[in-house]
């Protein structure tokens, strides 16, 4: 891609493009780097996709016995 037009476009060294075939041709499209966690009303979400084969319910029973592991820290000290 030429100087000019990466420029014109903001892309940086290192962009990630992602490729999306269209018919007549291919759109090229800066990824959107964005954290996959954000607080929403005090309470953290995950917005991305989860990796195929994750044991969700493993995950939130890990997170729970952590707070609840941190709140009897906190209450006994």
């Amino acid at each position: 891609m030429p100087k000019p037009m990466r420029d014109r476009l903001g892309l940086r060294p290192n962009t990630e493009l992602e490729i999306i075939e269209q018919a007549g041709g291919l759109l090229l499209r800066a990824v959107e780097s964005r954290p996959s966690m954000i607080k929403v009303n005090g309470r953290w979400v995950h917005q991305g996709v989860a990796e195929p084969g994750a044991d969700l319910t493993r995950v939130l029973d890990d997170v729970r016995e952590e707070r609840i592991q941190s709140i009897l820290k906190s209450f006994y000290e």
